[in-house]
């Protein structure tokens, strides 16, 4: 599997369980409607967890634009692999939210309440303030970005520092960093922290001729887009003021 393919079928997975989560807890008639907010903070971070376990020995697993551009930022990413990267991920994260869609289409259908029809597609805030919802996306982000650069590998405590490979396990730490992200910082945007996050599902949720669906709300696109960005940028900067 090739580093771009690996990307595709990452973060894919990635979306299929996010959104499934939400779709799960969301829409009517579903075994886990209004199961809450930890039951999706939760299937997130496994989501994550298991995208990574996929695409990590081939891509290192960004799923994320705004990991992509932090590890860049850091010297730690060839800037030239990032557009490709970048794509794979939208991409994936669109076919994710379709298969998604398709998974719960008699909940979408039992339903005529346009923001529990986009709530699996997209990000919304809880109170809609723009510059205050796009803070929340930077500092959620740049906690994200700022705590991968320092996860590092398991080694032996002898002379020669030997590595340990942890395989799948490796995949924990940023498990427990997007869960702890969402249930602490999240309630406010319901953290996308990830631009391909949002806009590859908002994308599908705008083609898809769901009866009832509204407006895709693209005036708020831009804060889930930009957000992780300026975030990811912040945190790989204080990361070499601060050293590494």
């Amino acid at each position: 599997m090739n580093p771009y393919i690996a990307e595709i079928i990452g973060t894919g997975l990635l979306i299929l369980l996010g959104s499934g989560v939400v779709a799960n807890v969301v829409l009517p008639q579903t075994k886990g409607n209004n199961g809450g907010w930890l039951v999706i903070t939760t299937a997130w971070a496994l989501a994550v967890f298991t995208g990574v376990v996929v695409a990590g020995p081939y891509s290192g697993a960004h799923l994320n634009p705004a990991v992509t551009v932090g590890l860049a930022f850091a010297g730690k990413f060839d800037w030239a692999m990032a557009p490709g990267y970048i794509g794979a991920q939208v991409l994936g994260a669109a076919l994710g939210a379709l298969i998604s869609y398709l998974l719960h289409i008699d909940h979408f259908k039992a339903t005529s309440d346009p923001g529990e029809i986009a709530a699996p597609f997209g990000t919304s805030p809880a109170i809609r303030n723009l510059k205050n919802n796009f803070l929340s996306e930077v500092i959620g982000t740049f906690v994200l970005i700022f705590v991968i650069l320092y996860i590092t590998g398991a080694e032996i405590a002898d002379e020669n520092q030997t590595p340990i490979g942890l395989g799948s396990i490796g995949a924990i730490p940023v498990a427990f960093l997007v869960w702890v992200i969402g249930l602490s910082l999240g309630g406010t945007t319901g953290y996308a922290i990830n631009p391909a996050r949002d806009l590859g599902p908002r994308i599908i949720h705008q083609i898809l001729p769901i009866k009832g669906k509204g407006d895709s709300d693209w005036g708020y696109a831009w804060v889930p887009i930009f957000g992780p960005i300026v975030g990811a940028a912040l945190a790989s900067g204080l990361y070499f003021i601060v050293g590494f």
